[in-house]
């Protein structure tokens, strides 16, 4: 069993408006949408759990999107994490995989959520990833004290997948603060080893109003 934990309760300050970044309006359709379709699109999801606050749940309903699988809809948490832990929290099986992403992120391609999840199935945790495409240096007290070899530096990207029971005991054993800005911190904390799978750089997050504009112009090159 293959399941996504789509985690979209975020109030989108950073955005600067009103209405939630994940309804704000990408090529048409409420940016949310076109992440839901990645995931009940993709053959290796079997159900999808959606994270989403009061307001946010009211919204989505009233979409009236349809769905291949089945969907669940529970409510976010004061953080990120705790948000994750409350979806992870509606699959009872420890053996399933849980695939969690990013609402903000609707330009993850089928393929990436596929081999994200073919990963974790083969190693127990799997971590989608990009290139460093910019020298990325140090600094300290207004200075440069150093360069990093970007050769051994990714970014982290979502899908990330787990098995269920793993990820559930990396959280009890370190928490839902807001210093976990991903599941992979908690599991690495935990010493399991996380494997990782080569993504696009088009698989950006939204997280400002001009993130629209870009997304709006790569949407058309996903798979």
């Amino acid at each position: 069993m293959n399941i996504a934990i789509i985690v979209a309760a975020g109030s989108g300050l950073r955005f600067g408006a009103e209405l939630p970044k994940q309804f704000r309006s990408l090529a048409g359709r409420p940016l949310l949408a076109h992440t839901f379709e990645r995931f009940d699109l993709c053959p290796s999801i079997d159900e999808i759990v959606l994270v989403l606050s009061d307001d946010g749940r009211r919204r989505f309903e009233s979409l009236a999107i349809s769905s291949s699988k089945p969907v669940t809809i529970v409510e976010g948490g004061p953080t990120r994490a705790a948000s994750v832990m409350n979806g992870l929290a509606a699959v009872a099986d420890d053996d399933a995989i849980v695939a969690i992403h990013d609402g903000a992120r609707p330009l993850v391609s089928v393929s990436e959520i596929t081999n994200v999840i073919d990963k974790a199935q083969e190693t127990g945790a799997a971590c989608l990833t990009a290139e460093i495409t910019d020298t990325i240096k140090t600094v300290s007290g207004g200075e440069i004290t150093g360069t990093l070899d970007r050769q051994r530096l990714r970014r982290a990207l979502t899908p990330q997948a787990f098995r269920a029971g793993l990820l559930r005991r990396a959280f009890a054993e370190y928490g839902t603060g807001d210093e976990v800005t991903d599941e992979c911190f908690v599991v690495e904390r935990l010493g399991h080893p996380v494997a990782f799978v080569e993504g696009s750089s088009r698989n950006i997050k939204v997280t400002r109003p001009e993130d629209i504009v870009i997304a709006e112009a790569l949407i058309g090159f996903i798979e």
